[in-house]
């Protein structure tokens, strides 16, 4: 690649919800850069970034993609992050190693829940931002009701920076603010305008508006602000710098609108990215620990300090093998070096440097501070890993992975492939650390679990896709128990005589109910030797495997204490094995009349909803036999916590998307067991015995 100036620099992602047109955003900015000779489009399958078979399908961004372009002597590199709900994950992996974002705001839809989650973690990573109103040409289409919205919803203080000339089929061009001149559109493709002067119509908006973004850029700087009292007013320089200056501060976020689809206000847009979002310089030093002494250690973003990134991204190919991206931060790196991964400990080999140009990389012979590249088959490394310098270590602390929301069973569609399955989702795994895997003990399934049912579904495309394994997605059986109610004292004496040695075994039991939990204790109260010491414990073993199968639908039996208080032997016919069967049935006899009861798993769930919906969120948990245990305010949502049965959220997620109109976000996990409702008890065992 060729050497840019790490202030010169910019490495930003494109943030928004789904469906305003991040996609189409990135295909004009590429298209006005000259990286491609013709605007490419979503719809049609001619975009440059959306190109996996999935991505075409559904018509949405499922996998983060990179690009680069130049603009005004800067090297910009893009990526164009997902916006569904499902894929929002890799666009947190993103921003921990972005330098600033263009968030897209729909002038149709407006704020919604996942734009909240994509400004959270922006803050939360420091990310700065600008905002471009999108879709300004369509029907319903609203800018200051899409800025308002963008400051009531978020907290945001936007601040205008240029302003529509109509809108909807009325949309003609776009007004600049700060040089208060008009640019009117020829709708072509190509984002030809002429400018002129504002008509008498606009002015009066125009100059309220630009008075509010002069006041802004004056409150940003202290200079500029005295300045500003002495003067009443600021020269076309002195505001793009109070634009900068309170854009790399979070004082604010400059505003710009038009139409990516049509290419109007594209080269605006590229003119602030350039101006207001930050190089890595301005992002400044980043910090770390010594992976040995723990002791913090900094980096600057420098060519001559130690080298050091971190791999932000891992895409799996059956073909070409593991493709790992990382951002550096310091430093440089050639091909064909070697460099040290603390999280791993291990060393690692950098073959070809490669960079990302939406579906094809362009080799190239060094990276340099500040740089977006990737590189192949990495043997431990993977997302979320720092690279460093081996002889000068840092750690960088990377962003948790996001716990899945919706789990399903997986069945093979062919015989034998069990074996590939578990290989191929591996590789996927590598790709995508939200997804996970296990095999369940009690029920015997294959279970994958994802962020939501088209993240998983898309997961099982891409298994038939690239790895040639079709399986089939179930409901997963929910792991219920069971457990005893009242204390039972069961005698079972195992004798068996067939000819030679017998068998003899006598056990006196005392089963009781321990709290909600506890798991399983044996106790031996056995006295004078009635059962031999070398016994107990073979009688202890023979509980345990009975416990594996309940007598209610058979399920394992949890939170019970097992007291062995009495018995007999025989010298010559009593074994190991004897006692063992003894145990085994004494329990499974006292389990029968011990009231046994199914327990089911309950689940902590937190749902985060807009205000409009929190009635019926709530209403619908008390539907599923939830309990609500509180209601929080969290900036302009309600985030709701609650306890509910498992099985009554098996598929909560495209639920309460429809509930939301997909505005809500929520996490579960594992909390507890409960006993299933006496009235219910019946039903789901004659349920359970017709599966069968």
């Amino acid at each position: 690649m060729a050497k840019f100036d790490t202030e010169k620099l910019r490495n930003l992602g494109i943030v928004a919800q789904g469906d305003a047109g991040k996609t189409s955003l990135v295909e004009a900015i590429l298209f006005n850069t000259s990286m491609t000779d013709r605007l490419g489009h979503v719809d049609d399958g001619s975009s440059a970034m959306d190109f996996e078979p999935e991505e075409i399908k559904r018509r949405i961004t499922i996998t983060s993609k990179l690009h680069h372009c130049d603009w005004q002597d800067h090297s910009l590199h893009i990526v164009d992050t997902p916006g569904y709900t499902n894929f929002l994950h890799d666009t947190r992996s993103c921003l921990r190693i972005l330098g600033g974002a263009v968030l897209l705001i729909s002038a149709v839809d407006g704020v919604k829940a996942q734009t909240h989650t994509l400004w959270r973690w922006a803050e939360e990573f420091e990310v700065p931002r600008i905002a471009f109103v999108n879709k300004i040409d369509r029907e319903r289409a609203d800018f200051l009701k899409a800025v308002d919205d963008m400051q009531q919803s978020l907290g945001a203080r936007a601040v205008v920076v240029n302003m529509p000339i109509g809108t909807e089929d009325d949309f003609r061009g776009i007004v600049d603010l700060v040089r208060m001149k008009a640019r009117i559109y020829q709708f072509d493709e190509k984002g030809t305008y002429e400018e002129q002067e504002i008509t008498p119509e606009l002015q009066d908006e125009a100059e309220r508006l630009r008075f509010l973004l002069v006041e802004a850029a004056a409150e940003a700087d202290d200079t500029l602000m005295e300045r500003y009292l002495e003067e009443e007013s600021l020269s076309d320089d002195d505001i793009l710098l109070g634009l900068r200056e309170g854009t790399l501060t979070g004082v604010f976020t400059p505003v710009l609108c038009g139409s990516a689809l049509k290419n109007i206000g594209i080269r605006q847009l590229l003119d602030y990215i350039v101006h207001c979002l930050p190089s890595p310089i301005d992002k400044g030093t980043q910090y770390g620990i010594d992976p040995k002494s723990e002791e913090p250690v900094e980096r600057r973003p420098d060519d001559a300090e130690p080298f050091s990134a971190m791999v932000f991204k891992t895409i799996s190919d059956p073909y070409t093998g593991k493709l790992s991206l990382f951002r550096v931060y310091s430093g440089t790196v050639k091909s064909d070096s070697v460099v040290y991964n603390p999280n791993r400990d291990a060393s690692e080999r950098i073959g070809q440097i490669l960079q990302p140009e939406g579906k094809k990389q362009k080799p190239v012979a060094e990276a340099y501070a500040g740089d977006i590249v990737a590189v192949a088959k990495l043997k431990e490394s993977a997302t979320g890993d720092t690279l460093c310098d081996g002889g000068q270590a840092i750690l960088y602390e990377s962003p948790m992975p996001l716990k899945p929301v919706i789990s399903f069973a997986l069945e093979a569609k062919s015989k034998g492939d069990e074996d590939k399955i578990h290989s191929a989702l591996q590789r996927l795994m590598d790709e995508d650390p939200t997804l996970q895997l296990l095999r369940d003990d009690e029920t015997k399934e294959m279970i994958l679990s994802g962020m939501g049912q088209v993240h998983v579904e898309v997961a099982v495309e891409k298994l038939k896709r690239k790895f040639g394994v079709e399986v089939l997605l179930k409901e997963p059986k929910v792991p219920y128990r069971e457990t005893l109610k009242k204390s039972v004292k069961q005698q079972y004496r195992h004798k068996k005589q067939s000819g030679g040695r017998g068998q003899f075994a006598d056990v006196w039991i005392d089963v009781e109910p321990l709290p909600r939990g506890s798991g399983y204790e044996f106790v031996d109260k056995i006295v004078g030797g009635v059962v031999p010491r070398q016994y107990i414990p073979a009688v202890d073993k023979g509980i345990q495997e009975s416990m594996h199968k309940g007598t209610l639908g058979s399920f394992p039996v949890q939170d019970v204490r097992v007291t062995l208080f009495d018995g007999s032997h025989h010298s010559v016919d009593s074994s190991e094995m004897a006692f063992k069967i003894a145990g085994s049935m004494a329990f499974k006899k006292a389990m029968e009349q011990a009231a046994p009861v199914l327990l089911e798993p309950v689940m902590h769930i937190e749902i985060t909803v807009p205000d409009d919906c929190i009635g019926d969120v709530i209403g619908d948990m008390n539907s599923r036999r939830g309990k609500v245990l509180g209601v929080e305010p969290q900036n302009r949502n309600q985030v709701v916590a609650a306890q509910v049965p498992m099985a009554e959220v098996l598929k909560y997620a495209p639920e309460l998307r429809s509930m939301t109109s997909d505005r809500g976000l929520f996490t579960m996990e594992f909390s507890h067991y409960e006993e299933v409702p006496p009235h219910l008890t019946a039903k789901l065992l004659s349920t359970l015995q017709s599966a069968v």
